[in-house]
């Protein structure tokens, strides 16, 4: 058991529905989020922070019952100190069910490499606040959610559904993070969004560690996508703030 409690929760942030594109966005059941964790009442603040900004929960205490429920979770986040095995063990196997978040004590260096490499999708040291987890929640399934429409920016064709982006009925090779890059400025086409709010969206980090990452993945994307039909950048730099995709 992981000994480490969250902060009390914050001032509520708006619902994600429209953020996450989720399947259960029209309902009044949010995200589903599997919380495996033995600490009973850090587990309920928990499950009541997150169902007070628009997610539903299912708490469980050990790896045996959670895995009696994964298949109805949208998001795992998993404590590594449990009575019945450590979650580390099972990352990548609860992984290919939904994504995974770690929130746990543990804070090395080693424990959050150890599990990010074994499937994690995020990892979250206690304690945290409840608006940190919250958006890191929205920000991780934001990540694996894959929208099911195509969007048009000019003559590119950003197919969600088949995670890749087109022109002329050609597609472009970019990586699976200059996609992701691309599809996170595609939601606010038009508008700055803050590096900080890239760096999170996509890496599920903050900027100070991916600072240089998330310019060297702009850079290679301008060079990819090349010049707009207008002769302009599809994303340009708006200073002091972060980037701007071509509306």
């Amino acid at each position: 058991m992981d000994r480490a409690s969250a902060a009390g929760p914050q001032r509520d942030l708006k619902s994600s529905a429209n953020l996450l594109n989720s399947p259960h966005a029209d309902s009044p059941r949010g995200p589903a989020v599997l919380l495996i964790d033995d600490e009973v009442e850090l587990a309920a603040a928990v499950a009541s922070s997150l169902e007070r900004h628009g997610f539903s929960t299912n708490s469980v205490g050990s790896l045996t019952e959670a895995r009696g429920a994964l298949g109805a979770a949208d998001l795992i986040l998993l404590d590594l100190g449990l009575p019945d095995g450590d979650g580390l063990t099972v990352c990548g196997e609860f992984a290919a069910h939904a994504p995974v978040i770690v929130v746990s004590a543990r804070s090395d260096e080693i424990d959050r490499v150890v599990a990010l490499e074994l499937g994690a999708d995020d990892y979250l040291s206690k304690p945290f606040s409840t608006r940190e987890l919250v958006a890191r929640c929205r920000a991780v399934l934001r990540r694996t959610q894959r929208e099911s429409a195509t969007t048009r920016i000019l003559d590119l064709e950003l197919d969600f559904a088949a995670f890749e982006v087109r022109r002329d009925r050609e597609a472009i090779p970019l990586t699976t993070k200059e996609l992701e890059l691309l599809f996170a400025l595609s939601r606010h086409a038009g508008d700055a969004i803050r590096r900080t709010q890239l760096a999170l969206e996509v890496w599920g980090a903050e900027l100070s560690l991916v600072s240089r990452t998330l310019e060297v993945h702009v850079s290679s994307l301008r060079t990819k996508l090349g010049p707009a039909p207008d002769g302009a950048e599809y994303v340009s730099t708006v200073h002091g703030i972060g980037y701007r995709l071509h509306p």
